[in-house]
C-alpha cells in the first residue's frame, strides 16, 4: 500500500495534540537578554526532573547523534508582576512541577549562590522574574491565567 497522495508527496501526518503543557511565565519588564537566559534556566529544570517531557535523542542522515530535546513546545508568555506572583501561589497550590527564577539570580554566577539566593527569601517575599510549570493543559492554563503570549 503506498503512502503517497496522488500528486506523488508523502501525505501530511495528523498534528500531535498534547494533554499535557509546559509553560515558561515571565515577568514583562525584563530586558531581552533577562528573557532569553530566564527561559534557558527555568526549563532546564524541568528535564531534570520530569523525564516524560523529554524525547528520543536526535541523529542526522549521516549518523551523528544530538542530545534529546523536549518532546512538545514550549509556550512562553508574560505578565506583570502581581500576575506573576498570582501564578506562582496557584502552580503552589497545585503542586505542579515549577521552577523559579527570582531577581536575585541576575547578581549570583553559579548554582550554589543561585540556591543560596532563593533559600534565603521566604515563599511569598520572592522577587519573581520567571516561572516554568509543566503539567495537564487545563490546570497549567489556570496557573497562567492573566498571562499573555510572549511576543
Amino acid at each position: 500500500m503506498s503512502t503517497e497522495t496522488p500528486t506523488g508527496t508523502a501525505p501530511t501526518p495528523a498534528p500531535i495534540r498534547f494533554d499535557t503543557k509546559i509553560a515558561v511565565l515571565l515577568r514583562e519588564d525584563l530586558e531581552p537578554w533577562q528573557r532569553l537566559n530566564v527561559t534557558a534556566f527555568l526549563v532546564s529544570g524541568l528535564g531534570t526532573t520530569v523525564p516524560e517531557v523529554i524525547g528520543e535523542p536526535y541523529e542526522d542522515g549521516e549518523g551523528v547523534r544530538y542530545l534529546p530535546m523536549f518532546r512538545q513546545p514550549v509556550l512562553v508568555f508574560e505578565a506583570t508582576k502581581e500576575t506573576l506572583t498570582a501564578a506562582h501561589a496557584r502552580v503552589l497550590s497545585r503542586s505542579l512541577p515549577r521552577a523559579v527564577f527570582t531577581g536575585d539570580l541576575f547578581t549570583t554566577g553559579n548554582d550554589h549562590d543561585n540556591r543560596a539566593a532563593v533559600r534565603a527569601v521566604r515563599t511569598g517575599e520572592l522577587d519573581l522574574v520567571g516561572l516554568a510549570v509543566y503539567g495537564p493543559k487545563n490546570a497549567v492554563d489556570k496557573v497562567i491565567k492573566g498571562s499573555r503570549m510572549h511576543p
